[in-house]
């Protein structure tokens, strides 16, 4: 832990307060000190921030650590560097590791993991059913009194409406904060899919994965969500028709949070079209007209969170031939840059709602204490520093173990120079410390 550091003329932006002007930030040990203008140093070791922006760390909602059972594609330890250099000082855990975080002992064994790491948080988020197999229930008044406040068997849709129900309504009873974020898709209609069904599928010799597969699981889970007065949060969000049927709950007043990826605010189906597996992700990538009605969802809040959805895959699987190779790309390291490159740089969305819905919003839908802001005096300095204009080429190496990133070769504008988790850096000058 630095024992105190002066960040000195950035431009800070902090939805949580409103805040968004130059100014000076003061940590000492483990939490901010003082926020203002003109600050004096006392001694701390001052950064000069001039045209760089200081801002909650972010928090990322859906990151596919591995660990236990695929270290060999990525491991909690590669996971939350890749996290640090992304400027995330928190993330999630999806339940799909082998065995399947189901019960409070695989918690536990991924909260020590991170521990001993020290670059991020990691919050795991528990499995709906038993192995996710779409059964039975999983152990959730366990996970729950062990701190777990998202379930999802995140790759598996709640098979059910009666299982979603049964779900929702037993997690009430534990606590009203709990979350379940279900992967939407009926199976049914996507068996041996590979990409987004449209003209291209079809010119490709592809077999595809219809919109209609989300949305009627969307349409589903929005209804038992209404019904029982569940929290359900929608996992990455394809679909133009999935965006409009949130809205429209949200206006009826149902409890419902969702989420888009970068990738599906960046790329469509037209990209596939040279079959590089590295655009090969699940839910696929769809039309210009799907991605304009993500950009515009995030834009009015009806999308509230951009979550990475990182999926590290070893290199020889992504190389395989298309039908076999597994869905996914690596997100931890370029979702800020992709953000303000293709989002917030054409005026789609602000910076300060980009900030909030990568930091604040996911922070407090996970029940992340001291994550996401606001950065006020006592908090913990939990803050990331970038330059929104350093433009870079994306390139492995990573600091994840995986490369598979469609952003590989492409020119990004927005680069983490520091992060600090808890007074401390991860990330000192574009280097992560460990």
């Amino acid at each position: 832990m630095t024992e105190a550091v002066l960040f000195r003329g950035a431009e800070v932006v902090d939805p949580a307060t409103g805040h968004d002007g130059v100014g000076d930030v003061l940590v000492a040990g483990e939490v901010v000190e003082a926020v203002g203008r003109g600050l004096e140093s006392h001694g701390a070791e001052v950064i000069e921030c001039d045209g760089l922006v200081l801002a909650p760390g972010l928090v990322d909602l859906h990151t596919h650590l591995r660990e236990p059972g695929y270290e060999y594609k990525e491991t909690v330890a590669s996971g939350t560097r890749a996290a640090a250099a992304g400027g995330f000082t928190a993330v999630s855990s999806m339940a799909n590791t082998d065995p399947v975080t189901d019960h409070a002992g695989i918690v536990a064994e991924i909260r020590d993991k991170a521990a001993e790491a020290g670059l991020a948080d990691v919050f795991p988020v528990g499995a709906v059913t038993k192995g996710l197999a779409g059964e039975s229930m999983a152990e959730l008044g366990e996970m729950v009194e062990a701190g777990v406040r998202m379930f999802s068997d995140d790759g598996m849709c709640v098979p059910t409406p009666r299982m979603l129900r049964n779900v929702l309504v037993y997690a009430k009873a534990f606590t009203d904060e709990v979350v379940i974020a279900d992967h939407c898709e009926d199976a049914s209609l996507v068996e041996g899919g590979h990409m987004h069904e449209g003209s291209h599928s079809y010119a490709l010799g592809l077999a595809g994965r219809p919109a209609e597969a989300e949305e009627i699981v969307v349409a589903r889970d929005l209804a038992v969500a209404r019904a029982t007065g569940g929290r359900i949060h929608v996992l990455h969000v394809s679909s133009a028709r999935s965006v409009e049927l949130i809205r429209r709950a949200k206006a009826e007043g149902v409890r419902v949070t969702a989420e888009v990826t970068p990738h599906h605010l960046v790329f469509t189906d037209d990209d596939l079209v040279g079959y590089d597996t590295n655009f090969k992700v699940n839910p696929p990538l769809r039309t210009a007209e799907d991605r304009d009605a993500l950009r515009a969802g995030v834009a009015d809040g009806t999308i509230d969170v951009i979550a990475t959805d990182h999926a590290p895959h070893a290199v020889e699987e992504k190389e395989s031939e298309f039908d076999l190779s597994p869905p996914g790309m690596i997100g931890l390291e370029t979702a800020l840059g992709a953000v303000l490159t293709h989002v917030v740089a054409p005026g789609i969305v602000t910076l300060p709602r980009a900030i909030e819905a990568m930091s604040g919003t996911p922070a407090r839908i996970l029940g992340a204490a001291g994550h996401g802001g606001p950065i006020e005096p006592g908090r913990p300095a939990n803050l990331v520093v970038f330059d929104p204009a350093e433009r870079w080429v994306v390139d492995p190496p990573f600091a994840s173990k995986a490369r598979n990133s469609a952003f590989t070769g492409s020119e990004l504008s927005g680069r983490v120079r520091h992060t600090m988790l808890r007074g401390s850096f991860t990330v000192a000058h574009g280097k992560v410390s460990r």
